[in-house]
């Protein structure tokens, strides 16, 4: 399907915007909670809820109590979302494998969008999403919050101001303890869900209770860690050494280790990847670990991260000392040989987690009315290249060997082998169209 290009307007300062919301899954609780939040603020009205699971339309106001004094339209068909004139905005909560056909058809029907992390399912989606939001002139905001966190932001200027001198290495970790998928049990697709719809522009595979949450670990919907946490840490490594273009060549290894050797998820629930980029000559070290495990820079045990047993973050090495982002509101910086407490920055005793994201949400609105992609915190680019990073790791772990890559023409270095892997095959009548 498609939509005719439409000239959009931006609304002016009084006006109201009015957003429509896909995807009621457990990502979708801090969208609504942090948009219902700026209704007076930032004059924004929820205005619409769609899923292609009725029983999670009906339930919305139980689940979501923020929607409970609401005038809602509702949609099954979230194209029938996009047509509504009403509607100026959407933001998605949805599986990886939806993100980039979503925000190319929202684009196209001219909706401003707010896309979860990470933005695509392959290298070659990303870029159709960017040139989308440029065609039609749509400010695409990805969910990788840290880039609104006025911490992290005193964090990065810090780094850039030389706090902790020449940097020569970042590091990106993600060690979480993650459930056992379990085994593949199918079902009969349950009353009221559009199973076709659920699974778009993947392949066709019978239902079962990797639906809701598991489908992280299934290749033909997601990523796995790699791209499912790790895209928030590399994209602050990118941003702290100010890396503006695709890196040159990675080397990931990894592979299913416990206890995912019993269950039937199908991406690496460990793995660890060097990055090189032709522009820095930082070292770049990334690492995911999915069972138990030691901390790093007390980021777990000192510094937790939201959840025990968690330690997610990122540290950055310089000539005067260390800078650690070990959540995403906080930053901490230790200078000399002996490591001695620097500047840092944390979370008011009163920070509600429920509220993390409202600077994000903020941004994307005001540039919404500014009509200025540059003003995006996340803008899609941004979103784009360090989802791409994971993407490499990911292609060169399936290759079992280094992949050295063009940043120019977003292509492997003669190498057709890697190249088959730069875009998926779509399952009709869902496909990315290759002119947007």
């Amino acid at each position: 399907m498609g939509f005719p290009a439409l000239a959009l307007g931006r609304p002016g300062a009084n006006e109201r915007i009015r957003v429509g919301l896909v995807g009621l899954g457990g990502r979708m609780r801090s969208h609504i909670g942090c948009l219902k939040a700026m209704a007076e603020t930032d004059n924004v009205e929820i205005a619409a809820i769609c899923d292609c699971d009725e029983n999670r339309l009906a339930g919305a106001s139980t689940t979501y109590p923020d929607l409970a004094d609401l005038k809602l339209k509702t949609y099954t068909d979230q194209r029938a979302l996009f047509d509504d004139p009403s509607i100026d905005a959407i933001s998605f909560s949805t599986q990886d494998h939806w993100h980039a056909l979503q925000t190319i058809w929202a684009c196209q029907a001219g909706k401003h969008v707010f896309i979860e992390k990470p933005p695509s399912w392959c290298i070659w989606e990303g870029r159709k999403m960017v040139e989308a939001a440029r065609k039609y002139r749509c400010m695409v905001q990805v969910g990788t919050q840290n880039r609104s966190s006025p911490n992290v932001v005193e964090g990065m200027q810090k780094l850039r101001e030389g706090l902790i001198g020449k940097l020569y290495m970042a590091r990106a970790i993600s060690f979480k303890l993650r459930g056992n998928l379990g085994k593949h049990n199918p079902q009969p697709v349950p009353e009221g869900l559009d199973w076709d719809g659920w699974v778009g522009p993947a392949e066709m595979v019978e239902y079962s209770n990797f639906q809701h949450r598991r489908w992280y670990w299934i290749e033909n919907f997601a990523s796995g860690d790699v791209a499912n946490q790790l895209v928030h840490d590399v994209d602050k490594v990118r941003w702290g050494l100010g890396l503006t273009e695709h890196p040159t060549t990675v080397m990931c290894m990894g592979d299913r280790y416990v206890p995912g050797d019993t269950d039937d998820a199908d991406t690496p629930n460990s793995l660890a990847f060097l990055c090189s980029w032709a522009e820095n000559n930082a070292l770049v070290t990334v690492e995911n670990r999915h069972w138990y495990t030691n901390s790093e820079a007390e980021m777990r045990d000192k510094y937790p991260f939201m959840a025990d047993n968690q330690c997610v973050g990122e540290i950055f090495f310089g000539s005067e000392g260390y800078m650690i982002f070990p959540d995403y509101v906080s930053y901490y910086s230790f200078l000399g040989p002996k490591n001695e407490p620097g500047p840092f920055k944390t979370a008011s005793a009163d920070f509600n987690w429920a509220n993390e994201s409202v600077p994000h949400f903020q941004n994307w609105i005001a540039a919404i009315r500014s009509g200025n992609h540059e003003d995006l915190t996340a803008d899609i680019e941004e979103g784009h290249k360090s989802a791409t990073v994971c993407h490499l790791a990911k292609i060169s772990q399936k290759l079992g060997r280094s992949v050295h890559f063009d940043p120019q023409t977003e292509r492997f270095v003669n190498d057709p082998e890697a190249d088959k892997y730069l875009k998926r095959d779509y399952r009709e009548p869902y496909v990315v169209p290759e002119q947007v």
